[in-house]
């Protein structure tokens, strides 16, 4: 794999850091659980829930790759306090999903599905984002299966968690609900700058309606 684009070192480096997070050189595998096979003839990506028009609608591998390809610099904070900058990331940007497969206006809150039922929720607007990207690629090369091949999601201004691995789909949401680590005891936004690492910060208003 690439290196990430260096920045810089010491005290340079430290200030584009998130309170509490450690610049990292490499780039560590994290995850919960067994890396899963990649079958393609079996693989499709599904955007279900509110939808605009009511309907699912799926692509398989062959066709989701053949979607307009984008890249953006971004750095990667990971709740485990290691941070990588200056990545570059290849592959389709969230919102291309939401302009060929629009949501409902009632639309507030996204969930990521992945292998094995792993989930992340994300407010809408985040998942907006012109940086967030489905990518295929880490400086012009593919990703490895321990990083997420095929597809993982980067969501640059929040903790790498909520941007999952090995994603398959997303479902549109009419009201927040919590995915895998939320449920966990992991903050339910996930802003690394606000350092919101664990449920018990969250502030009225930061998590689901109970």
């Amino acid at each position: 794999m690439g290196q990430p684009v260096e920045r810089g070192t010491g005290t340079a480096a430290q200030s584009e850091l998130p309170p509490g997070q450690r610049l990292q050189r490499g780039w560590p595998v994290t995850h919960y659980g067994p890396v899963p096979k990649f079958r393609p003839e079996r693989w499709e990506f599904r955007v279900f829930g509110a939808t605009a028009d009511g309907e699912k609608r799926c692509w398989t591998h062959e066709e989701f790759t053949a979607l307009p390809y984008t890249s953006v610099m971004a750095d990667l904070h990971c709740v485990t306090k290691f941070s990588m900058l200056g990545a570059e990331w290849g592959g389709i940007p969230a919102r291309t999903i939401l302009e060929i497969a629009p949501p409902s206006p009632a639309v507030s809150h996204v969930m990521v599905w992945a292998e094995y039922g792993f989930s992340s929720n994300l407010r809408l607007d985040d998942f907006a984002s012109d940086r967030a990207i489905f990518a295929t690629h880490k400086d012009g090369e593919l990703l490895t299966a321990e990083h997420g091949f095929p597809l993982r999601l980067v969501v640059p201004h929040l903790y790498a968690w909520k941007g999952p691995k090995w994603v398959r789909g997303v479902e549109y949401m009419t009201a927040d609900r919590r995915g895998f680590w939320e449920e966990r005891g992991y903050h339910n936004i996930g802003d690394p700058w606000r350092e919101q690492r664990y449920s018990y910060q969250e502030e009225p208003g930061d998590g689901p309606e109970l």
